[in-house]
């Protein structure tokens, strides 16, 4: 989800880099490393698996750059990038639900109103629900709740279809109400609004 400047930016940046500039590429790295980390990052929901999976990410990036066809594909090419190294990294470490040690960072003696606490305790819910769907959910939630893309951005940056994104969407949210409404003690919670 860029401006169209920027997608001129980052596309002239790459044309530098596929000709060997290292200030163009070190400028993408700049431009581009922290929404990557925030995408690995939503997918793990672990600061250090982020930071190794974007580092991976790069690496791919470096060795691909010169046979990246299409400049103005950097974007959706690079989150591709991304979710399957932090699918592998998922799998490969199992399916743990990591939101503990995000709990524990946040003290839970620390002031705040009962609105403050109650939006807490839903995002820290939603985390929840997130780290148990399959891989294919996550992905398509992040990416079009978290990241703000449509369903032709996110058709591009997986390789699949509109209609199968269309319809992992579908199952996503279907996936996640089911959990939503299993959560203990909360039968009946309502499902947020970003969820819908």
């Amino acid at each position: 989800m860029q401006s169209s400047t920027d997608q001129i930016v980052d596309e002239i940046l790459v044309v530098d880099a596929q000709c060997g500039s290292r200030e163009a590429f070190e400028t993408l790295v700049s431009r581009w490393q922290r929404r990557l980390w925030a995408h690995a990052y939503n997918l793990t929901r672990r600061p250090e698996a982020a930071w190794d999976i974007t580092q991976d990410s790069w690496l791919d990036i470096v060795r691909g750059l010169s046979r990246l066809k299409d400049p103005a594909k950097f974007g959706s090419w690079a989150y591709r990038i991304v979710s399957h190294k932090a699918s592998d990294s998922l799998h490969r470490n199992g399916r743990e639900i990591w939101l503990d040690e995000e709990l524990k960072a946040v003290p839970k003696d620390s002031p705040a109103s009962a609105s403050d606490q109650e939006q807490r305790e839903t995002a820290d819910d939603v985390h929840g629900v997130l780290c148990r769907l399959s891989g294919h959910s996550q992905v398509v939630l992040n990416l079009h709740y978290l990241e703000g893309f449509g369903v032709a951005e996110i058709a591009e940056i997986l390789g699949t279809p509109e209609g199968t994104v269309k319809s992992r969407l579908h199952t996503a949210r279907s996936e996640f109400r089911t959990h939503w409404e299993s959560l203990v003690d909360r039968p009946s919670a309502p499902i947020p609004a970003t969820a819908k």
